[in-house]
């Protein structure tokens, strides 16, 4: 089990640098070829990006990773939005909430105003 472990390391250790490797020629492609069209290098570095991600999905941490992305869609599929009233009603709250508290905040800095210019002269 333990020679498997290690094997199956050394194979992700592998593939990582595959990555890291692939990322790197897109950043020095990127800037050798920067006379050429914006398009051509865009549609390059896509597919250099989309190499390295499907490399990294490969990996155990890529695995790992693809199962939360599966169990976050499951999870978002279980929240319940609000609807457009209730959203509504909410905005107008805050904004109702906001507004008193910026006038008691205009309030408090006129009389501390009004207290400081008294005391001064």
């Amino acid at each position: 089990m333990n020679a498997k472990a290690e094997t199956t390391s050394r194979l992700d250790q592998l593939k990582w640098l595959v990555v890291i490797a692939v990322v790197a020629v897109g950043v020095v492609g990127n800037s050798y070829y920067a006379g050429e069209s914006v398009l051509y290098r865009v549609l390059a570095l896509l597919a250099l990006a989309g190499v390295a991600g499907g490399l990294a999905l490969t990996t155990a941490k890529g695995i790992a990773f693809r199962e939360m992305v599966k169990e976050a869609r499951v999870e978002l599929r279980k929240v319940v939005w609000p609807t457009r009233q209730e959203t509504g009603q909410t905005t107008a709250i805050v904004v109702v909430v906001v507004l008193i508290v910026a006038l008691i905040l205009w309030a408090l800095d006129s009389l501390f105003a009004w207290i400081i210019a008294s005391l001064i002269g």
